[in-house]
């Protein structure tokens, strides 16, 4: 199971970090992705983090402002976001693998093996 959290409103330019937490399975064994979906619109990868946490991958509007982070010991994953923008409003969701690479997850996510159910996140200009 994996439950995020963090999720509120927040002006533009301000920062929020959530939180995926996983229960039920040896956190360390999956890759883990942040993903997000704004109404209207089709669901976009965010970033990924091996399983070791050494290695993030992120989306090309993300770079620079988001960053994914995990803790293995506490069964959690982080996506600290800053410099936020009305348009990153949507429901974020983590999700984990247990074979896929960091990297394939950014573009092939739909079939990965645990989601959350989201936490939104919404940005006012």
């Amino acid at each position: 199971q994996l439950v995020e959290s963090g999720g509120g409103s927040v002006q533009a330019g301000g920062s929020l970090r959530l939180s995926c937490v996983a229960t039920g399975r040896t956190f360390s064994n999956y890759t883990m992705g942040w993903f997000r979906q704004a109404p209207g619109k089709e669901r976009e990868s965010v970033g990924a983090i091996s399983r070791s946490g050494s290695t993030t991958y992120y989306a090309d509007s993300m770079k620079g402002r988001f960053t994914i982070s995990r803790d293995n010991a506490k069964n959690t994953v982080y996506l600290q976001m800053n410099s936020l923008k009305p348009e990153d409003t949507a429901v974020y969701y983590c999700a984990a693998d247990r074979l896929a690479s960091a990297a394939s997850i950014l573009k092939n996510y739909d079939g990965m093996d645990y989601w959350g159910k989201g936490t939104q996140v919404t940005v006012s200009s």
